[in-house]
């Protein structure tokens, strides 16, 4: 594995993740977005992100502001991706989107570069053919809060260069990841093959007005002793992903409950401004959030 620089295409949530956990780990990285604007927003997310490392992981202020300065930003594809030897892909969850950024993406990088989706959904295949490059193209999902939920997935799919496989391992563990190879494609990889059936289930009892969001994780909670239920966890991932997804299944699979779980974050969440915890509101407000009072889990 002779990575040195990397390219993060797409700055929100975890985009902004996986650019400082690259730079904190000494390789040189360049973030990519569509606009000027989304990268300013970028730069304010990655900063954001200091404090956390250095409460978390003790690192110092030298460390955090160096980790900073090795991050470049760009509107401009091409530039972007001049020197990679890996670009990761972290946009939005939508096919169209991604066959289009590909189909550019295989026309501007160099012909070393290996490309790489952090898809929570979708399988590298359906955007093998789309890269130009089908051999140096396969999966790599990491979670939310990356630099202390230190999973990264790496999935081929059946036209990946082993080398190739190998060598995204390899850097996984190099940024500081617990590697966690896949040997066949698989919907939802392993995380959220687990975690988006809970998900999934939560957003229809709420929908269903079964129970409430604090009632729900509540539940979650107390009986399996998680750090948090399954509405926290979507502030984390975001409300806008939770949306694409949901709308994604009900166009899918045309079962109206996906449709009304769609209509509802959009309505009432995403329409108010409330995307998750990178807004201060989601399902909970934030910093402070109901679910971690002391109160929350007694009887």
């Amino acid at each position: 594995m002779n990575y040195k620089n990397i390219t993060i295409a797409g700055s929100g949530v975890l985009g902004s993740q996986i650019a400082y956990q690259t730079a904190f780990k000494g390789f040189h990285v360049s973030v990519y977005d569509v606009n000027d604007q989304a990268l300013e927003r970028a730069k304010e997310r990655i900063s954001d992100l200091k404090p956390h490392y250095q409460q978390d992981l003790g690192a110092n202020g030298q460390e955090v502001d160096e980790a900073y300065r090795r991050i470049s930003f760009s509107s401009d594809l091409s530039k972007a991706v001049a020197e990679a030897d890996l670009v990761i892909e972290a946009i939005p969850e939508v096919v169209q989107i991604k066959t289009d950024f590909y189909t550019n993406l295989g026309k501007v990088a160099p012909e070393k570069t290996i490309f790489a989706t952090n898809s929570s959904t979708l399988l590298p295949s359906q955007f093998a053919e789309a890269t130009g490059r089908p051999e140096k193209f396969l999966a790599l999902h990491f979670a939310n809060e990356i630099w202390k939920n230190n999973t990264a997935e790496i999935m081929k799919h059946p036209g990946t260069d082993m080398a190739v496989f190998q060598d995204v391992i390899a850097f996984a563990k190099a940024i500081g990841m617990v590697a966690l190879p896949l040997q066949k494609e698989q919907p939802g990889y392993i995380l959220n093959s687990l975690l988006v059936p809970l998900l999934d289930a939560a957003q229809q009892l709420l929908v269903r007005e079964i129970a409430d969001v604090e009632t729900i994780d509540k539940t979650w909670m107390v009986a399996t002793g998680a750090p948090q239920g399954p509405f926290a966890i979507l502030d984390v991932v975001g409300i806008n992903t939770a949306y694409n997804i949901g709308l994604a299944k009900a166009e899918a699979t045309g079962d109206p409950v996906f449709k009304k779980i769609a209509d509802k974050l959009k309505s009432e969440y995403i329409d108010k401004g409330k995307l998750g915890r990178a807004t201060g509101e989601g399902f909970y407000k934030y910093p402070d959030p109901s679910f971690l009072k002391p109160d929350f889990l007694k009887a």
